[in-house]
């Protein structure tokens, strides 16, 4: 049964605003007969509290995250690799509330995406984002695995509409190589990794994507033919500034921007010559900085060529193009961009359903609010098709009166 959604309150009224859709020749409304083929890019599960708890080897049990309270009462969040967080106690109403507590089962899920005009959905763990928040990899890894089985247990029959990641540690390289193969034979239809291999801040002692030691697992990724995702908020705390403005300054800048890295990681170092059969993407970090990045890391190409090695044979705007992605909610600025730096082809939209980041359950009127520059094959691109090429999603027959989908679904 799908969510009954409660009329907005004053702090999410601005959601239902649209400039109409006048000139489009197919919409993102959900009851409309000629509509988009929609897949949004970024999902989060709801899972079980006690999963890893109950899942995980004894030895680990007590590195797991879990709430503290201190002797006045105060209750704080541990995670091995976060600062601690304080606990506080926020009242979430009206929709707020409804995104808090919706998605706890397949079924809901599909009624809530098809109601919102969502046809297909890639998911990502949601308490699971701390699965990486750790130097330990091997730990990480312990955690990654019991996601994977239980996201297939849950999702798996449901793939071709909700499809989790595998979860992957990937600076455990010998347990990674392995993960990867078991995913790729059970079914999954990508990986996510975190933006950083080894948990923390910046050290160049870390091992980090572009460095030759990951070649035997970029080898078996393309061989599996796996799509790699780097999601927000992995890697490293995202929880850095504190005090007043922390909670806007840790989500623009210590959440959505160091997913930069690891694309600047793999398009700058080489690992897309070694293996052009790779494809990668940012997840939840918007597409705007996507045109900057990718000119910034060709102007140092080109002007600190001798510095740079290895020599490469594009530029790593190139590499990002033929095989790279980033994937956003609402984001104009980027859109605005897409077609003068030749970026069609690399956008996803996603709904982030249930997060409050996320366009959910009002995803057609922010996509008529944000896409209105795009020609009609655009938005169709950007709204499904890249997804269903990239990730290999069936469309179903609905959508093949129209050319571009028989395209994509013709592979």
């Amino acid at each position: 049964m799908a969510s009954v959604i409660p009329a907005p309150d004053e702090n999410n009224a601005w959601r239902l605003e649209t400039p109409g859709i006048e000139g489009w020749t197919r919409t993102a409304r959900p009851d409309a007969d000629d509509k988009y083929f929609m897949v949004s890019m970024d999902g989060h599960v709801q899972e079980p509290a006690d999963l890893w708890a109950t899942r995980m080897d004894a030895k680990y049990r007590d590195r797991l995250p879990g709430v503290s309270v201190t002797g006045d009462g105060k209750k704080y969040q541990k995670t091995e690799g976060f600062r601690p967080l304080r606990i506080r106690d926020i009242k979430f109403e009206g929709e707020d509330g409804l995104r808090n507590r919706s998605g706890t089962t397949p079924e809901e899920r599909i009624s809530d995406l098809t109601a919102d005009g969502v046809d297909a959905e890639i998911l990502f763990p949601n308490k699971g984002l701390t699965i990486w928040a750790t130097p330990d990899a091997e730990f990480s890894q312990a955690m990654c695995r019991v996601w994977n089985d239980w996201a297939w247990e849950v999702f798996g029959e449901h793939n071709d509409r909700l499809s989790p990641m595998g979860c992957i540690a990937a600076a455990d390289i010998p347990g990674a190589i392995a993960e990867v193969e078991r995913l790729a034979e059970l079914g999954f239809r990508g990986l996510s990794l975190p933006c950083k291999p080894v948990w923390g801040p910046g050290n160049h002692e870390h091992l980090n994507y572009n460095l030759p030691e990951f070649d035997p697992l970029w080898q078996t990724i393309e061989a599996a033919d796996l799509p790699m995702t780097f999601h927000v908020s992995t890697g490293r705390d995202p929880r850095t500034s504190r005090g007043n403005g922390g909670a806007v300054i840790n989500y623009a800048v210590h959440s959505l921007a160091p997913t930069m890295e690891p694309i600047a990681n793999l398009c700058a170092s080489g690992v897309m010559e070694r293996f052009p059969g790779l494809k990668f993407g940012s997840v939840e970090a918007g597409i705007g900085w996507v045109p900057w990045a990718i000119s910034a890391l060709d102007e140092a190409y080109k002007k600190h060529h001798m510095f740079v090695r290895p020599k490469l044979e594009g530029l790593p705007s190139d590499f990002f193009r033929a095989a790279g992605f980033a994937t956003f909610q609402e984001d104009k600025a980027g859109l605005d961009l897409a077609r003068d730096h030749d970026l069609v082809d690399n956008f996803m939209w996603a709904n982030d359903y249930p997060h409050h980041e996320g366009t959910w359950p009002h995803s057609a009127p922010a996509i008529e609010r944000t896409m209105g520059q795009l020609t009609d094959a655009e938005r169709a691109k950007v709204l499904g098709l890249n997804a269903a090429r990239v990730f290999k999603f069936p469309i179903p027959d609905r959508y093949l009166a129209h050319a571009d989908a028989r395209a994509v679904a013709a592979g």
